[in-house]
């Protein structure tokens, strides 16, 4: 069963900030939280991905980033990441954690999700698109 979901990005500033609450908004019940591979502890989400997140109407209020560690992915039964070299961190810090490793993006055209930090708003908006499409393929496969 899978009761608890980490989301993984680089810095939990920007991606992973926005996978957690959209997952949140849709599982309710669940424990869900966010960390990243090079996080700098007690960050709030970049003021770019807040506009973007605003425009949605999805609260990243209260957002604190942390540090990706061994002893927090033994806390969830599943990991979501960005991109594929964030499985070869988990891999080398947590390597228990990796079979249970998968990219947010895997039901959703199995993509990895870019980085959006310091482009475009047009580049917030389309990481947006994709994060939130592949979190709702994510609710439809843990509801079957």
């Amino acid at each position: 069963m899978c009761n608890a979901i980490l989301v993984i990005c680089t810095a939990n500033i920007c991606r992973s900030p926005l996978g957690e609450r959209l997952l949140r908004h849709r599982l309710p019940h669940k424990t869900i939280a966010s960390a990243g591979m090079a996080a700098r502890a007690g960050q709030s989400v970049d003021p770019d991905v807040k506009r973007v997140a605003d425009r949605h109407k999805l609260s990243l209020d209260g957002h604190q980033s942390q540090q990706f560690t061994a002893a927090l992915s033994a806390q969830y039964d599943l990991i979501l990441v960005m991109e594929k070299l964030h499985l070869k961190h988990i891999a080398h810090i947590a390597p228990e954690a990796r079979s249970k490793s998968m990219l947010l993006g895997y039901w959703f055209n199995q993509m990895e999700i870019p980085d959006p930090w310091h482009q475009s708003d047009e580049a917030f908006n389309h990481v947006f698109q994709l994060i939130n499409q592949s979190c709702q393929a994510w609710v439809s496969k843990l509801a079957s």
